[in-house]
This record gives C-alpha cells, structure tokens and sequence, in this order.
C-alpha cells in the first residue's frame, strides 16, 4: 500500500513538471525565504513550548491574508513586518514621504538598509497596492471564515475521550472601526463539544474598536499584550535571538485581539489605548481561568497550585482535571512618550491568583521558584535613534526585588554592514507571570548572556551573515545540578547571481551542559555539541515556477552520532485552471534521536508542520489549493511519513487535512 501511495505520488510530479515544460504555469507563490523557515526550525528545536511556534506561525499567515501596504508610510503598518530591523523600518517610512509610492519590490534594494536579500525576504508578505486612508469605503462589512480539518493514519487510542481528528475554526468581520471574530479548537483526543452549552475544547472570541483620535484601541474579550522587550508582559511571540536574523530584536508595544490557540497565555477582559499628542497610554483588566495541577494539604480540595500545565491538551482524565484549574485577575498599565529621535515608557502589571503557587519539590534547582498568591512588576524603558546607531534597554523589577535587564545596539557604520548587540541579565528568582524576554530559553529568569552577529554585503549579490550568542546559568537548572553555560553560533552564506538563482550555505553550533544520568552522587555535568551544516539552491527556471533543493547533515556529541537529510520542493501555480500545488520528497537518515532534523513545510493557513524526522525513512506531501473564486479558497495537503526499522519491515503516518476560506 506504501509503496503504491509513493508510485502514484512520483507519477503526479512527474506530470506537473510536463505540464510546466508545455508552459500552462504562471506564478510562484509563498516562496519564503530561508531566514524566515529557519527561525521555525530553530524554535521548534529548542523543544520548548509549542507556542511560540504556533504564534510565529500566525504572524506569517496573517501578513500572507493581509499584507503590509507599504505604500502608506506609516509606522504602525510597516511595524507588521516584525522581522525588519528599526533602520529598515524608518528607512521605508522616510522614502516613501519623500520619493512617493515604491513601484516594484526590486526597488526596495535601493532603500538605504536594504538590499537584494532583504527584498527577497519581504516580497511574500507586502502589497504594493495605492494607500488610502480609512474613509467610507472602508465602512462597508466584510467577513472571513477558515475551517481547518486534520486526522491521521495512527490507530485510535481508545483511552480518548473524544475522536482523534483535529479542528480549527476561525471568523473574523469588519466595519469601518469596528472589528471581531472568534477562533475555536479541538485537538486530537478532546471531546467535540462538553459542557453546557455544548462548545469545543477553546473558545476565544473579540470585539475591537480602532480610532485615529485621542482614544485609539478598545478590545473587549480576547487580547494581546506587550510592552518594550517583554521582560514584564509579552503574551506574543518571544523575541528569540535568531543568529543571523537580526530584525527579532526589536524592541515595541503591541495591544492587539487574541486570535491564536495558545490556551493559557492571553488575556481576557478589557483594554483601551489612549494618545493625547506624544503621550500614549494602555490599560488592561483581565479574568481568565488557566490550566494548572492542583494539591491538597489537607486531602479534600485543591488549596495550593503545585505547577502550571501549558500546551492546552485535554485528551486525558488527567489532563482534563488540570483544566481552567485556577482563575487569574490581570491588571496593568503602560505609559509612554515619544519625542523625535527618543521614546521612554513604563509599564506595572500585577497578577492575582484563586489559589497560591506553592511548589513541593525539594529540589536544588526549584530553590527560586515563585509563591504566593500575588504578583507585581515594574519597568522602565526606552528606544533611542541617532544617526545610524539605535538603542533599546529595559529594566523590570518584581516584588521580591529581583530583577531583568536587556540592552541592545544596533549600529550601521555603512549601507553594507549592519551589527547588533544584545545584552540580558536575568536574575534567578525573577518571575512575571506572561514575560517573554530576549534569549534562548522559554524562562525569563536565571540567564546572563551576550549576544553578537553582523551581516555584510561583501561583494554584489554575495551576502554574509554570522552570529554568536553565549549564556551563562548563575543557578541550577532542569537536567543540570550546577551553574552552565550555554552557546550557539551561525554563519550564513548567500549568493544570489541572478533574480532567478540562490545558493546559501549555512553551519550552525551548539553547546550546553546537562546532568550525566545514571550516576548515585551529585550528577556531573556533559558537555553536548551539535553540529550541522545545510546546503539550499532555490532555482526559477522560468517566473513561473520554484524548484528548491535542500541538504543537511548533522552531528551530534558527544556520541558521535550523524543524520542526513535530502530534500527537493516544487512550488507553481496553473494559469488556466486556478489551481496552486506545493510537493515535496524527502528522504532522511539518522543514527538516533539525538541526529533528528526538522524542516519547515508549507501547509494550510493558521497551521504549522515542522516534522522532527529521525531513524531512517521518507516524508512526501502533496498540497493543492483551488481558488474556487474570489470569495472561497479550498486547501487539501496530504502527507505521508515512512520509516524503516530493519531491511523487512516499514511502518508509514499518513495524514490528510482539509482547509475551506470563505470571504465575504
């Protein structure tokens, strides 16, 4: 049956690259640019939570549904364009108000701070559409909504309480000012609908006001929050330091709807922005029922809240018995003021909780766990522009009097070369309940680290980009029993001799510490590298067609172990029939977990897949989308995971999802 799917699979791409010959393609489409799928692939391999990709990913989709106007210079539109740098932002802003509307995207290279690469990176999420500002014709109603529908060849486990298909469901309107929509989920396992009423696992839902007065932003239910590097509040994406990517360090504020899946880390209440001239101010109010695991002193009912359950999985009697656990009340405030060059804000949050956090484990490394019932930060901060250098610190200080501090630098000394500093040191015992600051851990607390990186425009067309990022643990951590460091670098190579060719090399270095098991003493400590070293040639034939190519290998130590893995990508788009396909074949070998490689695939909107692959085997997809016209879209991807275990036996995951767009 396997060896049949792949036949008939092989067969289809054989025929779409003859119907490609004969000519009946038009367009490429959401060809992202490999900075951009790397980000993904490094967050999903720090094994973290899974939302931070899942925010990442929507802030793609989102830019994908509705690009940036470029065209209309200003700052809060362009600033959706989160992995620009600061330069860039205002380079786009100034030459816009000066030289009028840009017509092409290879114009962009001749703005001052870009250059081929980064135009290359932005075109998939800009329009260059004529701006217009908000005025009757934007009054009238519009409407979407996305149905997203997946399930697997994986044999049901009958310990589910629900069915073990997936669903997504998202709506979104608008009217001159005035916005909303609801966003609904069912994981694999959860029940379709429980309670009374009778509703899926989440449900969040939004109502928004946008003004141009003095009051700017009202939401009521569902939000976002974040404020200055995020070391207080930042239920959005966390600011990872990717190495060699630059524009994720930026420093802004940010109060928008919550229209993710992320269960436990939005807000949910009231919240308004105000601005009387340079002066800018947000309040929110919040009263949310969160996921946590409970206990009990006295044997009855939960007193105490022992930990937090993050990832908004449901599909066990234990998991459901964490959920909506305890209630949390968030209120918070940020005031801001913006002078030319120079803007300072501060911001106060204070979170109280149903019942107290007092964790029970013994355990050195749980020493500076939080307790109590209330929790209160405090922050300073502020962004500075002169010339070609810009400047952005934060300092935030809790109740316990711990404390986070972040410094960054970004200096231009030419057109060609751009550099950025980081600095963060994050006391252990410092905690805020939704921060999300600078580094490379998920924790915001118990880091000292410096990060570097550069990237220069060595010669036309050839691009160099490297980082270095190094992070010292002052107190013990999970799976290591005594202060460490960590470190990764990056180098990139870019060449892009002509519009339609890219070749780019990429080496990228990991080292950490963590505990050698197995030992009845104080564990000491193993020092752990990883190594890879990846190949990409993205060629276009012709404008209407993508052909991408891709080779990783890995190595892992201190056991030596290595994978490989092989990979080509068709990317097109029918021109008589509206028709767009996306295929890949992959095939990959690794010697154990410890060599696993990931690669970030094109899948339905408001949905990620970022496969961890390891052992020995293939992973194909096929994804169609048929624009039936201008007010529905309809997705089908199916994707099929086969591995070997030994020369006569091999196991396959098959998986199909469904997506269905509706505009109106």
């Amino acid at each position: 049956m396997v060896k049949k799917i792949i036949t008939t699979i092989t067969r289809i791409s054989l025929i779409i690259l003859l119907l490609l010959i004969a000519g009946v393609l038009f367009s490429q489409e959401e060809n992202l640019s490999e900075s951009i799928t790397g980000v993904a692939e490094e967050l999903v391999s720090e094994e973290t939570e899974t939302g931070d990709i899942e925010l990442f990913s929507e802030l793609l989709d989102e830019l994908k549904e509705n690009p940036v106007r470029i065209n209309s210079a200003d700052t809060s539109e362009i600033s959706r364009l989160f992995f620009l740098t600061g330069f860039q932002m205002k380079a786009l802003v100034d030459y816009v108000a000066v030289s009028g509307p840009i017509l092409s995207v290879y114009e962009l290279a001749n703005i001052p701070g870009f250059d081929r690469e980064s135009a290359v990176k932005v075109s998939p999420f800009i329009t260059l559409d004529a701006y217009q500002n908000h005025g009757p014709a934007k009054t009238r109603f519009t409407s979407t909504y996305l149905h997203n529908f997946s399930i697997k060849s994986i044999s049901e486990n009958i310990s589910y309480p629900g069915p073990s298909w997936k669903m997504l469901s998202k709506y979104k309107f608008s009217t001159g000012s005035f916005s909303g929509g609801f966003t609904a989920e069912k994981d694999a396992g959860e029940k379709f609908l429980a309670g009374k009423p009778p509703l899926p696992d989440f449900i969040s839902a939004n109502l928004a006001y946008t003004g141009t007065g003095y009051l700017r932003k009202v939401i009521i239910g569902d939000f976002s929050v974040r404020f200055g590097q995020g070391t207080n509040i930042n239920t959005g994406f966390r600011t990872s330091l990717s190495l060699t990517n630059p524009g994720f360090i930026l420093a802004r504020d940010e109060l928008k709807p919550y229209t993710s899946t992320e269960e436990n880390n939005f807000f949910r209440g009231v919240a308004a922005m105000a601005v009387i001239r340079k002066l800018a101010i947000t309040v929110y109010a919040s009263q949310n029922n969160i996921d946590a695991t409970t206990g009990s002193d006295t044997g009855s009912d939960p007193d105490h809240i022992i930990s937090f359950t993050k990832g908004g999985l449901h599909n066990t009697e234990s998991l459901l018995s964490k959920k909506d656990a305890v209630t949390e009340k968030g209120y918070g405030i940020n005031v801001s003021y913006n002078l030319r060059a120079t803007k300072i804000g501060f911001a106060w949050s204070e979170i109280m909780l149903s019942l107290p956090l007092k964790p029970v484990s013994s355990k050195p490394e749980d020493f500076y766990d939080p307790s109590g019932y209330t929790f209160n930060t405090g922050t300073l901060y502020y962004n500075h522009t002169f010339r070609r250098l810009h400047s952005s610190g934060e300092l935030s200080i809790n109740n316990n009097l711990k404390h986070a501090l972040v410094q960054a630098l970004s200096l231009r000394p030419s057109d060609r070369l751009l550099i950025n500093v980081v600095y963060r040191n994050y006391a252990p015992g410092f905690f805020s309940f939704h921060a999300n600051g600078p580094g490379s851990t998920s924790s915001t607390s118990n880091a000292r680290g410096l990060y570097g990186g550069f990237t220069l425009e060595m010669a036309r067309h050839l691009f160099l980009s490297a980082g270095c990022d190094t992070e010292n643990y002052p107190w013990l951590r999970y799976r290591c029993s005594a202060p460490s460091r960590a470190v990764r670098q990056e180098i990139r190579l870019k060449f892009m001799p002509a519009g339609n060719l890219t070749l780019e090399g990429i080496y990228n270095f990991r080292q950490s510490m963590v505990n050698i098991s197995g030992e009845n003493r104080i564990p000491r400590q193993n020092q752990t590298t990883y190594s890879t070293v990846k190949a990409v040639v993205v060629y276009s034939p012709s404008p209407v067609i993508t052909l991408r190519s891709r080779v990783d290998f890995k190595l892992a130590g201190p056991s030596g172990s290595q994978g490989t893995l092989l990979l080509e990508d068709i990317i097109c788009r029918f021109r008589r029939v509206p028709l767009s396909i996306w295929f890949r074949s992959c095939i990959f070998h690794t010697e154990d977990w410890d060599s696993r490689l990931y690669t970030y695939e094109n899948d339905l909107l408001y949905s990620f897949s970022i496969p961890a692959l390891y052992g020995k085997g293939s992973r194909n997809y096929l994804m169609i989308k048929w624009k039936i016209s201008d007010i529905a879209d309809l997705r089908i991807k199916y994707g099929i995971t086969t591995k070997t275990e030994n020369a006569d036996e091999a196991t396959s995951v098959q998986e199909i999802r469904l997506q269905a767009i509706i505009r109106l």
